[in-house]
């Protein structure tokens, strides 16, 4: 039973680690174009120049709490308010407006806001389900 929890704890915070990751650093190799991105939404063009180098450097930032496995507790709690954000703006967007600017990269770009907002769902509840399969006890004793 514990060897299947560490066993998902892991494979959570690996699938948590890569998709941070592969965000992050699509995001900042093609910086102009995701910068001009969230200049043409509606809900970030004011704080574009900020957002474009804060969104990738917080997602780096999960990245090294996942890693480092006393740090991995927080890293779930971060990755889920970072997943819930980004959820609750593509909610917003479709809601709100017709015209919608992908401010996404790599792969991500080929989904539809509606599948962008299942993905995010989905990494959501994965990284709630590492802050639950994380007891205390043993974050304490590392």
């Amino acid at each position: 039973m514990i060897r299947q929890k560490q066993t998902w704890i892991s494979l959570a915070s690996a699938f948590l680690i890569l998709l941070f990751t592969y965000a992050a650093l699509s995001k900042l190799l093609d910086y102009q174009r995701f910068s001009g991105q969230i200049e043409s939404s509606l809900l970030l063009k004011y704080w574009a120049g900020v957002l474009a180098w804060m969104i990738p450097g917080i997602e780096l930032c999960v990245v090294v709490l996942l890693i480092v496995p006393s740090w991995r507790r927080i890293g779930f709690v971060f990755s889920a308010l970072l997943l819930l954000m980004f959820t609750i703006y593509i909610a917003m967007m479709l809601i709100s407006f017709d015209t919608l600017p992908c401010s996404c990269g790599g792969v991500f770009e080929r989904m539809s806001w509606t599948q962008h907002l299942a993905f995010n769902i989905v990494f959501t509840l994965i990284a709630v389900a590492g802050i639950f399969g994380m007891s205390r006890k043993k974050i304490l004793s590392r």
